[in-house]
């Protein structure tokens, strides 16, 4: 992961590799499914309150809380966002979104999935010390 720590900013290219990390929905949020989650994380602003890079998902369902606000650009695949409100958002390949902090629902994968994310998550002074790691919607959305 490249961070702007150094006293010269510079452009990150998402064509430089990093390492990927991988995981899963935590149980408690798990829906249907046994989806697998991968992180791409590019970039992370010194103030640990920014970050951007590549996420991919495999199909399934899980229950995200969002604390962060975070930019979607679906570069593969088709999922649906639900609110828990009942509010229905179906995302295909090359659609762009906004997910706000706040936001509390479930995720699915319909079809396998990846997507670029640029986050911005405010750090109230108890969490300035926790850095984010990447676009988890409070688990991996």
């Amino acid at each position: 992961m490249r961070s702007s720590q150094s006293m010269t900013p510079r452009i990150i290219s998402f064509r430089d590799g990093v390492e990927p990390s991988h995981s899963t929905p935590e149980a408690d949020r798990l829906v249907t499914g046994q989806p697998r989650l991968t992180v791409w994380n590019h970039y992370a602003d010194g103030s640990g309150q920014f970050f951007a890079g590549v996420w991919s998902a495999t199909r399934g369902e899980w229950r995200v809380r969002y604390s962060e606000h975070e930019l979607c650009h679906l570069l593969a695949g088709r999922v649906v966002i639900e609110s828990t409100g009942g509010e229905r958002y179906e995302f295909v390949a090359g659609d762009t979104f906004v997910i706000p902090a706040g936001f509390s629902g479930t995720w699915e994968v319909l079809e396998d999935c990846r997507k670029i994310y640029a986050i911005f998550e405010q750090l109230s002074p108890a969490s300035a010390t926790v850095p984010h790691t990447g676009p988890e919607g409070g688990t991996a959305a």
